[in-house]
């Protein structure tokens, strides 16, 4: 966060707790660089738009970062925010700070309905792109050129359609516009299903001659259109396969070093190069289809990568030039197609020089930010794409829209690029901007979310010698995960912990992790079943791994009733069931169980509960912990004191639990909030009486605050995540913490997996 909050912490706990994060975050850096000379980009600075809004707007109204650029300096970043219908600037000459600087509003230069498309600067002046259309078939926009100094406006070019995005050759001679035309989705053409084309007006590309770069007065438009005068197809456009030539719909344009402009054609699945000099096209290619296998293709809760995509159309979206050669697309697709990977042409013959195929969704299923609910529909869906050279190495950057990150490639052989890392981002990562003098490379985010506190925001990441922060925990074999919402220790194994998925996949399944290596790693996945070998959906939120073998699990209901305990074998095997008392089930709602844990003495196995929120009957504000004995099969029930909140919208609950003995819980207690909101991320200690307390009695546990978790959550500088809900104490005596990423539904996706440090100082 631009601002990092430090919320309320006793001293001793917030030393402990920073030291502790940072170094597990220094560790990780350490052992990956060794002995390699290779760079990475690490993330310095996650700054919500919102907070650049003008005077007087409600926070929660809809603010967006779509398309970025930067002043030639690389200090001060200029955004489009399309849903406030405005332009803003952010000072990002502090990396790991950045600074809001105001908007402005289009309202100022023209309509309040005008809407900003995209954006780039030509030395001291920044050109705005606007769309001023009055409908589909009335399309219209201009370019208005401000003057960086003051933000006023000293020129405005009529564009002759809609526009959308924009780009400037390296030598600042010629600026380019896609003028799309866009379709609409919901009109049917003659002949045509609802959406189809032809909708004309045909879209072209309007090329800038800067006669002199420092003088817009001197700049003159010229448009190339991709039609005939007549309407009619060109020649070059049937020849390469172009799906219905004669509506053209440019979607991005980008120069080459040497000044050639490539542009595609997304719902025309083709790319066009244009000589700007010239302004004569010189080569029309199609982007081709694409057959990916391994890949999930059902929205139906599993992570199953056995399915394909055949002769789909790649219908790129953003493109970019790797050199004067070769050129990348990201296949984001639209109305028909899209690949979920990216691909390398060869400008000279509009071949295919190299395609990731299922790269991109694997890469998303490894580090837990597989989109299940997009399984269905094009997938990670990359959109943006951006090139540059850090430091002597050409990378290309590749952004998914749907699962929250960028990959990042060597590009020094365009033929074989090379995977080199992932960055998360928050949600909808559209503009991808390359900042080499600095450095750094930023990511906006279109993404907003009020309503859930999911905002839209601006990454900064940094490139250097540390290794990747990022991911924290990942897992191999192709093993689907996400939702670590419960973690427990596995007895006898010194670096293996277990956690458990919840609703969001079914069937359930149990996660081995390795935390001997970093980042930590998922290597094994137990599925649960029944006793008839039938596989289980459960909405398990704690799990605890049993000396005796097997597992418990807490299972939440969707009402009172439905919570339970389920005991299962190590193989995974239903056991047993254990229901609630019908008194407290009665005066449960949507949230009961969260966490289990337990101990084994000379007394027997008794297991420990967490219910979230209070049971109906209970004192306001008072949360229950309940203890199981599994010999007499009875209950025990204590009440535990939950912070108050005063912000609306969000209430105060435990999560889990973990035992720390002897008679002593360790629990987890958050609030509902994220991002820069968030306050309470914390865990406690109580301290269980010696003696039972009477039938009926729910005497309130003294507690002791061990650790304020925020700032470890904040160290990461992305996005704090709401729901702290893993805990466990390790066979290596560590204090292990994740996040649920709530299989990113009203989430960023990223998942926090890190140790606090020994247990035996934070629970002293």
């Amino acid at each position: 966060m631009a601002k990092k909050q430090t919320g309320v912490r006793a001293a001793a706990a917030l030393t402990i707790t920073a030291l502790a994060g940072t170094a597990f975050v220094a560790a990780s850096a350490q052992s990956a660089s060794a002995g390699t000379k290779q760079q990475f980009f690490n993330r310095t600075d996650t700054y919500p738009v919102y907070q650049n809004r003008p005077a007087g707007d409600a926070v929660a109204d809809e603010t967006v970062a779509e398309i970025s650029t930067v002043t030639q300096d690389g200090k001060t970043m200029i955004y489009t925010d399309a849903a406030g219908k405005r332009i803003g600037f952010l000072d990002i000459s502090d990396p790991d700070q950045v600074k809001g600087l105001g908007t402005l509003s289009l309202k100022e230069l023209g309509d309040s309905e005008d809407e900003p498309t995209s954006v780039t600067v030509v030395g001291d002046h920044v050109l705005v792109v606007v769309n001023t259309s009055k409908s589909y078939t009335e399309p219209s926009g201009r370019v208005d050129v401000i003057r960086l100094a003051d933000r006023k406006r000293v020129r405005s070019i009529d564009l002759g359609g809609q526009p959308d995005s924009i780009a400037v050759d390296q030598k600042r001679r010629h600026v380019a516009i896609a003028i799309e035309n866009e379709r609409d989705e919901e009109a049917t053409p003659a002949g045509g299903e609802e959406g189809d084309l032809p909708q004309l007006p045909a879209g072209f590309v309007q090329i800038l001659d800067l006669k002199k770069a420092s003088d817009p007065a001197t700049w003159s438009a010229h448009r190339v259109d991709l039609v005939n005068q007549d309407g009619s197809a060109l020649k070059s456009m049937v020849a390469a396969g172009i799906d219905t030539p004669v509506d053209p719909e440019p979607e991005y344009v980008s120069f080459s070093e040497s000044g050639n402009l490539a542009v595609t054609l997304q719902e025309n699945n083709g790319i066009v190069l244009i000589d700007a000099a010239s302004k004569k096209i010189t080569k029309v290619f199609s982007a081709g289809q694409a057959t990916v296998k391994g890949i999930d293709v059902e929205d139906d809760g599993q992570i199953d990568q056995t399915g394909s995509i055949v002769d789909l159309p790649r219908e790129p979206d953003a493109v970019s030039w790797l050199d004067d050669r070769y050129l990348a697309t990201a296949n984001e697709g639209d109305w028909k197609g899209g690949t979920r990977g990216w691909t390398v042409f060869d400008s000279r013959t509009g071949k295919i020089s190299y395609d990731s195929g299922n790269e991109l969704e694997k890469l998303a299923i490894k580090v837990g930010l597989h989109s299940e609910s997009r399984a269905d529909n094009k997938g990670v869906e990359p959109e943006g794409l951006a090139t540059a050279e850090f430091n002597g190495t050409k990378y290309a950057f590749v952004g998914s829209e749907r699962s929250n990150f960028v990959a990042v490639y060597d590009v020094d052989k365009p033929k074989k690029p090379k995977f080199v890392q992932v960055l998360p981002t928050t949600n909808g990562p559209e503009g991808i901007l390359p900042i080499p003098s600095r450095g750094l490379l930023a990511v906006s985010s279109e993404t907003d979310e009020a309503d859930n506190g999911v905002r839209s925001a601006v990454t900064l990441f940094k490139i250097g010698k540390q290794a990747p922060a990022f991911p924290q925990i990942e897992s191999k074999k192709d093993i689907g995960w996400g939702t670590l919402g419960a973690l427990s220790a596995v007895p006898g194994k010194k670096h293996e912990l277990v956690s458990v998925t919840d609703a969001a996949y079914s069937p359930t399944g149990i996660l081995t992790i390795d935390t001997s290596r970093t980042p930590a790693v998922i290597k094994k996945r137990l599925e649960v079943r029944d006793a008839d070998g039938k596989a289980v959906g459960l909405d398990a939120e704690g799990i605890y791994a049993r000396p005796q073998g097997g597992y418990w699990l807490a299972v939440e209901g969707a009402t009172g009733p439905e919570n339970k305990l389920v005991q299962v074998d190590r193989k995974g095997v239903v056991q047993k069931t254990v229901a609630l008392p019908a008194d407290v089930a009665a005066g449960l709602k949507s949230q009961g169980f969260e966490g289990v844990t337990a101990s084994t003495d000379k007394n027997g196995e008794h297991v420990y509960v967490v219910v979230q929120r209070e049971v109906s009957t209970d004192p306001k504000g008072v949360a229950r912990i309940g203890r199981y004995d599994v010999k007499t099969g009875k209950w025990t029930w204590f009440g535990y004191q939950l912070e108050s909140t005063t912000t609306d919208g969000d209430w105060i609950g435990l999560s889990e639990v973990t035992y720390v003995g002897p008679n002593r819980l360790a629990v987890i207690e958050r609030d509902k909030l994220n991002g820069p909101n968030a306050k309470i991320k914390r865990i406690y200690t109580v301290e269980l009486p010696k003696r039972d307390p009477k039938a009926g009695a729910l005497p309130v546990l003294p507690k002791k605050l061990a650790v304020d978790v925020l700032p470890a959550l904040q160290s990461t500088n992305g996005w704090t995540q709401e729901k702290l809900e893993g805990m466990t104490v390790g066979g290596d005596g560590q204090v292990y913490i994740s996040t649920d990423n709530d299989a990113l539904d009203d989430s960023t996706g990223e998942t926090v997996f890190m140790k606090l440090g020994k247990a035996s100082k934070l629970f002293k």
